[in-house]
């Protein structure tokens, strides 16, 4: 295989062009209408997400406009205006329209294989070629006669085929990681809804009926009636309680001359939205103010913005943003209450209510520490933390393997794509990985 693939311009295998320019009405429902800010890399990003009507969709998407104003299957999304450089293969499952502020490739299939020319415009010699071309101050943009030069390696097809792949299988590998913890993290909210919340054992044993799910030893734990509260009614002899009873924060943190690259770090960007597992982390090398410190197993909440919802639990010790709250349970005990209650919509919706600061709202650990919760035996709080322990366990496994196979992505892709590897042998090393 050769070392040196052709070099072309983006212009000569790929039609190029961008999203509706036309201004059009927003609506709550309709068909989905993207902007930059929803183009994530290789994923659709739905926060905040608008929509049109089939009719504008129609006027500014008909079929028979130019090549590349209405997506197809296998077209590849890029943000040049705001979110810029992040990049998203359309789906034939896909139906929605997007706005001038992303770019839309075309590849010429007898030249240029989609998946191939997808990868090639996420490895970081690409991404930092189009970012030279950034001419925003505040806002990021380019635009699509400089998209068109910009300059990508056309090995022979075939070839590009097997990078794809290649690279492929691991992203595909990753994203039944984490599949697999929104599955886990799904079944252990919904345990906690169902015995701290909705009290579904105790309305049982109230009706004379045996628990569902459970064994007679973790059913017995359970209360057979209800008395009144603070909080309305609750189990008999659970307390009224708050957040703070079972919770509190950890203040330690490091000074910049304390940091060093073998400390990972993990800020606001690195935590995703409404999920408890952690998709990234950099190294503390290089920061320049102080880090808050915590250890494995605590639950991150970020406090800026809370109604984002970014709430972890730490796969390993770290240092991490002073916009971030480190949690602890006060007792071992009640560690799996307190992360469920942190991770809640709930909690989240009373987060945001005493948030403060127009531009940049945070909660603080005094608001939070009043969020009414109630509180049960310490037997059964042990019960639940030993039942969802497991799947934490698997969850915090998970992450680190995510990592460690992007890690290989990340390595292999810009080799891949300049031709410095030879296919079999990387073909040969990645057996089973992607099983």
């Amino acid at each position: 295989m050769s070392s040196e693939w052709e070099i072309v311009e983006v212009g000569d295998v790929c039609s190029v062009g961008d999203g509706a320019h036309s201004k059009v009405a927003r609506q709550t429902n309709g068909v989905p209408y993207l902007t930059s800010k929803n183009i994530g890399q290789g994923q659709l990003k739905p926060q905040s997400l608008d929509y049109i009507s089939l009719d504008d969709f129609e006027r500014l998407f008909p079929f028979k406009s130019k090549a590349t104003r209405r997506p197809q299957s296998g077209d590849i999304l890029i943000g040049i205006i705001g979110t810029f450089g992040n990049s998203y293969v359309y789906k034939e499952s896909d139906h929605f329209g997007f706005s001038s502020s992303i770019g839309l490739l075309r590849p010429d299939n007898s030249k240029l294989d989609s998946l191939f020319l997808y990868y090639v415009i996420t490895s970081t010699k690409f991404r930092v070629v189009h970012e030279n071309f950034n001419a925003g101050s505040v806002q990021g943009y380019t635009n699509i006669a400089t998209v068109k030069k910009l300059k990508v390696p056309l090995p022979p097809l075939s070839a590009q085929k097997k990078i794809a792949l290649i690279l492929a299988a691991l992203d595909d590998r990753i994203t039944l990681l984490r599949e697999t913890n929104a599955t886990l993290e799904a079944i252990a909210q919904a345990l906690f809804k169902s015995w701290f919340v909705d009290f579904d054992p105790v309305h049982a044993k109230q009706q004379g009926l045996a628990p569902e799910g459970m064994d007679e030893a973790t059913a017995a734990l359970f209360p057979d009636s209800f008395e009144e509260s603070e909080l309305g009614l609750v189990p008999r002899g659970w307390l009224a309680g708050t957040l703070g009873d079972i919770a509190t924060t950890v203040r330690k943190q490091l000074q910049p001359s304390e940091l060093h690259s073998e400390l990972h770090y993990v800020g606001l960007e690195h935590i995703p939205r409404k999920s408890l597992s952690l998709s990234a982390w950099d190294s503390a090398d290089g920061l320049e103010s102080a880090k808050a410190v915590f250890s494995k197993g605590d639950i991150l909440f970020g406090k800026l913005r809370p109604y984002f919802h970014k709430v972890v639990i730490a796969p390993f010790d770290g240092i991490c943003s002073t916009d971030i709250l480190v949690c602890q349970s006060k007792k071992s005990a009640y560690y799996g209450i307190g992360a469920m209650h942190l991770s809640s919509t709930p909690l989240i919706a009373y987060a945001e209510r005493l948030s403060n600061g127009a531009k940049m709202p945070r909660v603080n650990w005094k608001d939070l520490a009043e969020y009414p919760v109630c509180v049960p035996s310490e037997a059964l709080a042990v019960n639940f933390s030993e039942t969802i322990t497991p799947l934490i366990s698997r969850m915090t496994a998970n992450v680190h393997q995510a990592r460690t196979l992007a890690t290989m992505r990340d390595t292999l892709l810009p080799r891949l794509i300049s031709g410095r590897l030879r296919l079999l042998e990387i073909e040969t090393a990645l057996e089973g990985v992607a099983a």
